[in-house]
């Protein structure tokens, strides 16, 4: 793994993020999603699940970490939805319900991230996590286990 042109994405992809245009704000964070792990994707990430400007750059975005099924992406979400408003954290939830309402073991596993999270060291990750865990809860995936 090549960490320098790792950083380097990560700096092209945040400065496509700080774009005028919602279409590149949505790619960039789609694109950042990717190096979610990255301390210096995180910031960016933030940004952009909480754009002021559209809130399909939310939604996108949001299903790019989520789509990772990992604690790094779902801790951002976590954090952005702690702080967020209730339209962007509608936005949120619907990326959520997006990613996580097909397979019954994607939404096991979004919400066993999240009861750990919860117990997160960083209270806006913890908080987060559990408004996220309450609006997961009550899903019903489309396909179960056999």
């Amino acid at each position: 793994m090549d960490s320098d042109l790792r950083r380097a994405a990560v700096a092209a992809l945040g400065e496509l993020g700080r774009s005028e245009d919602w279409r590149d704000r949505a790619d960039a964070g789609h694109g950042l999603a990717g190096f979610a792990e990255m301390q210096e994707a995180v910031e960016p990430l933030l940004g952009l699940v909480l754009d002021s400007g559209d809130t399909f750059v939310t939604r996108r975005t949001a299903q790019g970490l989520l789509r990772r099924k990992d604690r790094a992406g779902l801790a951002i979400v976590a954090s952005a939805l702690a702080v967020a408003n209730d339209n962007h954290a509608d936005w949120i939830h619907t990326a959520a319900s997006d990613v996580l309402s097909l397979f019954a073991e994607d939404l096991d596993e979004a919400l066993r991230l999240c009861e750990e999270l919860s117990g997160d060291t960083d209270d806006r990750v913890a908080r987060g996590a559990r408004r996220l865990y309450k609006g997961l809860a009550g899903g019903d995936p489309v396909l179960r286990p056999a």
